[in-house]
């Protein structure tokens, strides 16, 4: 199902968008990416992918954002999936912007030894 996704998304989105040979892509260490079949996918596709160590630390700043909008979300207590997505919305809504400027601004403390050039044996690299 995920590799489906990727032929769905992956390629055409990077058309989409004009993106030139040499971009990397990235997802983390979930079970379906690290699947054997997926990365023979990728290879196959001649993707080159950013090498994620395992217990890493987070380093997309969406997550900060997911894990903000599913303890509202568990604070409305949704009982069927369309009062879900009212709260995803109603909820998402209501995140100010001072808190995207908190997250994305500068890398956070934890991954700055995870930037390139840092002397640091989880330093990211592509594959």
């Amino acid at each position: 199902m995920y590799r489906d996704i990727l032929s769905d998304n992956l390629l055409p989105s990077a058309r989409a968008l004009k993106m030139k040979r040499g971009w990397v892509f990235q997802h983390d260490n979930d079970p379906k990416h690290t699947a054997r079949a997926t990365k023979e996918w990728l290879r196959k596709k001649h993707f080159k992918v950013l090498e994620w160590p395992s217990q890493s630390p987070d380093l997309n700043p969406i997550e900060n954002h997911w894990r903000e909008l599913k303890v509202c979300v568990a604070q409305g207590q949704p009982q069927n999936i369309t009062a879900l997505e009212e709260i995803c919305m109603e909820e998402w809504a209501k995140i100010p912007a001072t808190v995207s400027q908190t997250h994305f601004p500068n890398p956070p403390k934890p991954a700055l030894p995870c930037l390139p050039g840092q002397d640091n044996p989880q330093s990211h690299k592509a594959k």
